[in-house]
């Protein structure tokens, strides 16, 4: 070569290097072009014209609002099976027939359902409706009557920058302290950050190394992995329930049916949360969903402007049912588990295979706010976690609240996943961030779809194998407990294991009971368990996977270990008589051996649970499949406390919605009228549980009537905010333990019947006005309970900050002390009268109001009474500022007669009140309490009480000894049919690149990607590939250059890349001896 063709080589070298490092510089990112990325595109939504993701990547929130709004004399008549249109019209007509001037009509539902036989029709009725909705469900062919039910509600995009642009990966608190309070709607709505709550804090005291957090969810949880099996989602029906898809979309390309079933006449997404849900599940294109080759069916259930009625659901779920759908994901959730329509249309759902994937719901950080259906042991309920693997704070925590108040509740969420800043598909291109636990519940709906579609023999894939390999193969985040977590972090590749390699079986959630793991295990960690205590329920649900219906074959057996002391534990089970739909529960309740009374350490056993279910394929006339599994149990148990130290808490006597209209404690919580949460000390209580505990105290829950429990053991017994009647014998009763020693506190709240007047609202559940059948407690049912002592609450109603001893109180919405015998101490303070601020609308200060009486009784002995006005500053809802420290005065008082001097000297100390001024608060006339309650019934007239029902008797298990060694470990010992997760290995990974080619004009900045195949994490972080990729472009053509020069003989062949492999499977793949051939992963 001469030298001007050296010169030439050489000169076109350096301007080849120029150019390289000038499109590593400078090119836009693959995908994301400058004006139109993922964090510019603008959100092109009717909600704001204007809002744009912004260039800083400050991420925009979608806060929900929520409103209801009536459509009068429409009913949802449920039929027991399945008929034509003119059977349905045909047994209406007849039901109505003898019913004289009736004026109804059959609504017109027109949806691609109209054409199949319906389990139930919708009815206009405008005259005589109370008479007519009894004869129609006289009809032997109608099931139930409810009312049609309609939901609104307002998507409103704000930035969630409270000081200037927030960086991409950063995570903070996006709201005020207050704003984390439970604002439940009253139905069923989207669990888009329902309650505004964007993040878990991510941030910590400590310094710690910052790290560039990936953003797309599919490759986070290593779905890339699957993808290059070649396992897409191909051949598995996808449902999302939602607000539509536009029809040309460019992240979509095999959307087999768009629905709609709405009133309105389009299949289109005008608001983006539908098209973001579909996106995270099945997107192809730059946000990049789980399962791209899924068959994908929208059903438009909500209109643009937000509104949806049960009906539409009902219909809806039956052409799923039709359509033969595997899996649905359902972004929405309610607290009404009562919805009986709604609920039963779960249950058939899940009955006919399909897998359900919901939403635990958006009010965290209190516990007992999950929703429904994603609370029912038949649906996947999946909560939410930010990228640092820290529990989301909008997350709704457990337990399930439709056993309280007279059992305890389950174990839910059953697993969380990311739900914090992921981003999913634009309404009609590119990418957005959304966070809430409707965004987790889509990222586990496409890894089922995934997940499916690598099974072979799909018949194996139900609501309860899926679930089973979900919580089996879950990653336990530490420090965290079983009702914020579940089983713990989605892991996608080891639930891929178990799944491949899963046979027919049952199992049970939890999979053993450590009464001695902390804090996984809480609240059942945090105390111990005694002799004479109440029994310890633990709730357990079993999971069958052999089939959608099954029975447990004779009685469970309690197995205790003899050489770990489980004779010294009694143990009594109860159990669903049928498991159906694929699950039922097992509760298990634990005690302690009277052998034990003085004895402290740890026991153990186990309790042994056969579960048959009809073998599908079998030869034989009812065969059956039998799957046995083990629950192991351990606790610790301690010589049984004072008398002084144990407390009493009151469960039995709290009521909540649903079903009956009982209001919130502060009236100040005005979108949120009713009373959800169950009272319980692990829910709404828990922080005053805590205080308890840390105190010394030990805390029983009383799920019985007060006629139940050995008045001998319990220093005081604790009522808070008590709703129901009491029985009379209860107070004769309290009576007569109260002389003998036993001290009560009462914590009350307002009740005043103008006032429940004026907060009663309209609603579509009833079509009528509701009433609240109680105020925030049931004070006249209080005032017959400790009348005897004369002393009573008044109906007064007050608001107000004080200081008392002290420390900063608010008095929010509470009564006051009407009457109180002589010799009792009494304290008082200046408070606002709420009442006349919600009846007039004027503003009054009211001094000398009684607030708090303390007071000995006269008897040799006798116990002590403690009165306070208002639950609000012990109650978790919405708490402003605690009074634990008055809470552990009362217990001085009431455990160990110890007068706290702060208040017998206090300067706001006044006389006892007579009461003879104005009279004592009476019950509502006309209120319908007696629908709810468990001590009234209806009579002629006045409600009357109930007889007393009998105590709760356990049959306590007969012990089948074992003389062997319990496991150390019950969690690690619990695997899943015992799968050896050593030995389920991965298949090779296909050693390509998909190709790509250039985008069309016109077309969105993505990878076109053939055959729905990902690029895996070729495109994770994009800007940061190119220039390496234009590095090794460089170094090639140098390469043949240099081999012009010096022409050589050989020419060196270009490799491609390798796929990148994930760690494990490198560490997997150097641990293997080298051969001629690939080595297994």
């Amino acid at each position: 070569m001469g030298d001007d063709q050296k010169q030439m080589a050489g000169s076109m070298i350096i301007r080849l290097c120029l150019l390289v490092a000038f499109l590593g510089g400078r090119l836009p990112l693959v995908g994301t072009e400058e004006d139109s990325g993922p964090f510019s595109t603008p959100f092109p939504s009717p909600l704001n014209a204007d809002a744009l993701l912004s260039p800083n990547c400050s991420q925009l929130t979608l806060k929900l609002d929520f409103s209801t709004k009536v459509v009068k004399h429409e009913y949802i008549v449920a039929f027991n099976g399945y008929f034509t249109a003119k059977a349905r019209s045909d047994f209406i007509s007849s039901a109505l027939r003898d019913v004289d001037a009736v004026n109804w009509r059959i609504v017109r539902r027109d949806n691609p359902a109209s054409d199949y036989p319906s389990d139930f029709e919708v009815v206009e009725i405008r005259q005589d409706a109370r008479s007519s909705l009894l004869t129609l469900q006289d009809h032997p062919y109608i099931k139930r009557v409810t009312p049609q039910r309609m939901v609104l509600r307002s998507l409103k995009l704000t930035d969630s920058g409270t000081d200037g642009a927030s960086p991409c990966n950063d995570t903070r608190w996006m709201q005020k302290w207050q704003s984390w309070q439970s604002s439940r709607p009253l139905r069923r709505t989207s669990l888009s950050l329902g309650s505004g709550f964007w993040h878990a804090t991510g941030r910590h005291s400590s310094r710690r190394l910052l790290r560039a957090i990936p953003r797309h969810v599919a490759q986070i949880l290593q779905a890339d992995v699957l993808w290059q099996m070649g396992y897409t989602g191909s051949g598995v029906k996808v449902a999302v329930f939602d607000t539509g898809l536009s029809e040309k979309h460019p992240h979509f390309k095999n959307v087999k049916e768009r629905t709609n079933w709405t009133n309105e006449k389009t299949l289109d997404d005008g608001l983006g949360h539908g098209t973001f849900v579909a996106g995270v599940i099945a997107s192809m294109r730059e946000c990049q969903g789980f399962a791209p080759d899924s068959e994908l069916h929208i059903f438009r259930v909500f209109t643009n402007n937000q509104v949806s009625y049960t009906s539409w659901f009902l219909d809806a779920f039956n052409y799923a049912i039709l359509k033969k759908i595997d899996v649905l994901n359902l972004s929405i959730g309610g607290p009404d588990f009562m919805d009986h329509p709604f609920v039963d249309k779960v249950w058939e759902l899940t009955a006919n295979k399909v897998i359900m994937v919901s939403a635990i719901g958006n009010d965290g950080p209190l516990y007992g706010t999950l929703n429904n259906p994603a609370d029912q042991m038949d649906v996947i309920g999946v909560g939410g976690i930010d990228f640092e693997d820290n529990i989301a704070r909008f997350s709704s925590r457990g337990m399930t609240t439709w056993e309280l108040p007279g059992g305890y509740g389950r174990v839910k969420p059953d697993i969380v996943t990311y739900g914090s800043g992921v981003r999913g598909s634009g309404l009609k291109e590119g990418c957005r961030s959304l966070s809430g636990t409707s965004v987790a519940s889509p990222v586990v709906a496409g890894a089922v779809t995934l997940l499916a579609s690598t099974v072979l023999n799909r018949e194996l894939v139900n609501p309860a194998s899926m679930k089973q390999a979900l919580i089996a193969s879950a990653r336990r985040l530490p420090g965290v407990n079983m009702f914020e977590q579940g089983h713990g972090k989605l892991d996608l590749l080891r639930a891929y294991q178990i799944l491949n390699s899963y046979k027919p079986q049952a199992s049970l959630s939890p999979s053993y009971i450590d009464l001695t793991e902390c804090p996984y295990m809480w609240p059942y960690c945090s105390q111990p368990i005694y002799y004479g205590g109440m029994p310890t329920i633990v709730n357990v649900t079993i999971l069958n996977g052999m089939g959608v219906t099954g029975r447990i074959v004779d009685k469970p057996i309690w197995q205790p270990y003899l050489p770990q002391n489980g004779d010294y534990v009694d143990v009594a089970v109860s159990y669903s008589p049928v498991l159906w739909p694929w699950a039922g529960y097992l509760a298990v309740s634990i005690s302690v051996a009277k052998k034990a009374a003085s004895w402290e350490g740890i026991a153990q056993g186990h309790v042994m649970v056969t579960v048959a279910s009809p073998a599908e394929n079998d030869s034989e006339i009812g065969g059956e499949m039998t799957s046995t599994v083990k629950l192991p149990v351990k606790v610790k148990i301690v010589p049984t406390p004072p008398r002084s130290k144990r407390i009493l808490w009151d469960q039995y006597h709290n009521l909540r919605y649903p079903p009956g209209y009982f209001p919130r404690d502060n009236l100040r919580m005005k979108n949120d009228p009713l009373d959800w949460n169950g009272d319980h000390i692990h829910t709404n209580f828990r922080d005053m549980y805590q205080h308890l505990r840390s105190m010394g105290y030990f805390v029983e829950v009383l799920g019985a009537p007060i006629t139940c429990f050995d008045a001998s053991q319990y220093g005081t017994l604790l009522m808070v905010d008590s709703e129901e009647e009491y029985f009379p014998e209860e107070i004769t009763k309290l009576r007569r333990d109260i002389d003998n020693g036993l001290s009560l506190i009462i914590f009350s709240d307002w009740y005043n019947t103008s006032v429940m007047r004026k907060v009663k609202f309209y609603d579509e559940n009833t079509r009528q006005w509701w009433m609240p059948d109680t105020g925030g407690a049931n004070v006249p049912a209080l005032n017959d309970l400790i009348s005897v002592w004369g002393m009573a609450f008044s109906d007064g109603l007050y608001e107000g900050d004080f200081t008392m001893s002290d420390h900063e109180m608010y008095y929010a919405s509470g009564c006051s002390i009407a009457r109180f015998p002589e010799g009792g101490i009494v304290i008082a303070q200046t408070l606002k009268d709420q009442g006349l601020e919600v009846l007039k609308q004027e503003t009054a200060v009211v001094e000398n109001v009684p607030v708090l009486g303390l007071y000995q009784t006269p008897s040799e002995g006798g116990g002590r009474i403690a009165l306070y006005g208002d639950s609000n500053c012990i109650d978790d809802s919405h708490r402003q500022k605690d009074c634990f420290w008055l809470l552990d005065a009362l217990l001085q008082y009431t455990s160990y007669s110890m007068s706290p001097p702060s208040l017998t000297h206090s300067k706001n100390r006044v006389a006892p009140p007579t009461g003879t001024d104005r009279p004592l608060p009476q019950r509502l006339e006309g209120n319908h309490l007696y629908r709810y309650s468990k001590v009234l019934e209806a009579h002629l007239g006045a409600p009357k009480p109930r007889p007393l029902p009998a105590c709760p008797h356990l049959s306590w298990a007969k012990p089948q000894p074992l003389n062997e060694t319990a496991p150390s470990n019950l969690w690690k010992h619990q695997k899943l049919l015992s799968v050896d997760m050593d030995k389920v290995v991965l298949p090779d990974v296909r050693p390509y690149r998909p190709q790509v080619r250039p985008l069309s004009p016109g077309e969105s900045g993505a990878w076109d990607i053939p055959g729905g195949i990902m690029p895996g994490r070729y495109n994770q972080e994009v800007g940061q590939t190119i220039p390496m990729f234009a590095f090794l472009g460089a170094m090639v053509v140098l390469s043949f250059f240099v081999v012009q020069l010096t022409k050589a003989k050989s020419k060196p062949k270009r490799r491609k890349p390798r796929v990148k492999r994930p760690l494990y499977l490198q560490q997997q793949q150097q641990q293997t001896p080298q051969s001629g051939k690939n080595p297994t992963v």
